[in-house]
């Protein structure tokens, strides 16, 4: 079943992206334009236009994203004792990596970032790495983890305090696998990922009973005082993208029961 869901979800992004969709439209909406379906044409053409135009002028992904990414915050003062701290994986380009026999950081390699700072904060506590390859072409390599024990080597931590989980391909798989390699069950662990991932992470960890503190990283929204108009179709992509995906995947997770709720706003620790 979690091979089932896993495929049936990446099918269905390649139809729901927002920058999919609005090719497909164009693409659509030009065939029949050649086929002298003139009002077809216009009913694809136009929304496609108006849509298009609309992510190229104004960072309307912000919108989108900002009540994720301020849905949980980094705790203004660190606690003296925690269990380990739990990266999830998605900071690596794996596809560049396997290509260019080098580990390569993705848009999310902040997440290497955030695990380093604590890392240094609790000298003693072990990094627990989770991901495996979220790519469908790409089930046979050694995938994320392999990458993140590079990565978080070269960074300074040691190999000895790193626990590598490489078989997860999405973030419910992520807590399922790493939740028998916890040293300490009824522990506590910070969790470092990207901040507009934060809530449906916080959700499933509460819904397999584990003890997360969040550390968000990687945000990608403008804040409302430099969001303005710039037309800049690309770099507004890298907020509308994750964000639709992220609402779409909150909704999922919380029909088929992946998660404790559909916006979660507390972990499991303080919600008790």
């Amino acid at each position: 079943m979690d091979s089932l869901f896993f495929i049936v979800s990446k099918i269905a992004w390649a139809f729901l992206s927002p920058s999919n969709i609005i090719l497909i439209l164009l693409i659509l909406g030009s065939i029949f334009l050649l086929f002298n379906r003139t009002e077809t044409a216009k009913t694809l053409l136009l929304p496609a236009s108006l849509a298009g135009f609309i992510v190229l002028a104004f960072p309307i992904g912000d919108l989108l994203i900002q009540p994720l990414e301020q849905r949980f915050k980094s705790p203004e003062t660190l606690p003296k004792d925690i269990d380990g701290i739990i990266v999830l994986g998605g900071g690596e380009d794996l596809k560049r990596s396997l290509s260019w026999g080098r580990p390569e950081l993705g848009i999310g390699g902040d997440r290497y970032i955030g695990a380093k700072e604590l890392a240094n904060h609790y000298p003693k506590a072990p990094v627990i790495f989770t991901g495996g390859s979220g790519s469908m072409q790409l089930q046979n390599t050694k995938g994320e983890g392999s990458l993140a024990r590079q990565l978080l080597t070269t960074l300074g931590i040691a190999n000895k305090r790193l626990i590598i989980e490489s078989l997860s391909r999405n973030t419910y798989e992520n807590f399922k696998y790493t939740k028998k390699l916890l040293p300490a069950r009824q522990g506590t662990y910070m969790l470092v990922t990207s901040a507009f991932h934060m809530p449906r992470a916080v959700g499933i960890a509460n819904k397999q009973a584990i003890h997360v503190i969040p550390y968000p990283v990687d945000y990608r929204g403008n804040s409302d005082k430099l969001r303005k108009i710039d037309f800049d179709f690309f770099d507004h992509l890298k907020s509308l993208e994750p964000a639709w995906k992220e609402w779409i995947g909150l909704t999922v997770y919380y029909w088929t029961g992946k998660t404790s709720d559909w916006l979660p706003e507390t972990t499991l620790q303080t919600s008790q």
